[in-house]
């Protein structure tokens, strides 16, 4: 009986540990990114704030749409409103995405970026994710002087 009971416990948990991951869960999530390894012109440190909302469309492929402020010496200089497809490997809990995001800046300069990233999530529980990510912000219109490659970390909730 007590093997029964640990087998049926073990499947429980096999089966609520990959939850997160299915068709119709929703996502909430926020991250700084900077840390700027920059590709750009840019020479001084840069902070941002992004804002995630997301949403399963399959078993392991969420769509998320974000929005973040950047600033940079206690400026906000830049507004960015995107969208990613994310794709989520259970075995080892990383994720790898790809979008397009609109930038503006402060200098009346608009960009389209290509935004590849790779990242880990490590759960807290079942539903809070620390999220680890390196990222590429590859501009469309000059991507010698405005592309940046920089490391984020964030906080999700599914549910």
């Amino acid at each position: 009986m007590k093997k029964l009971m640990t087998a049926m416990l073990l499947m429980m948990a096999a089966i609520s540990a990959n939850a997160q991951f299915e068709k119709d869960t929703k996502y909430v999530g926020a991250s700084l990114s900077g840390l700027n390894l920059s590709l750009s012109d840019r020479k001084d440190f840069a902070m941002g704030l992004d804002l995630h909302g997301g949403y399963f469309i399959e078993r392991d492929w969420m769509l998320t749409a974000n929005m973040g402020f950047h600033c940079s010496r206690s400026t906000l200089d830049r507004f960015v409103l995107g969208s990613k497809l994310r794709y989520y490997t259970r075995e080892n809990g990383l994720f790898y995405a790809c979008g397009l995001q609109y930038v503006h800046e402060k200098k009346s300069f608009n960009d389209l970026q290509l935004t590849p990233e790779l990242g880990y999530c490590y759960y807290l529980n079942h539903y809070i994710s620390v999220e680890p990510s390196v990222y590429l912000d590859m501009s469309l219109t000059d991507t010698a002087h405005k592309s940046e490659l920089g490391l984020k970390v964030g906080i999700g909730i599914y549910f």
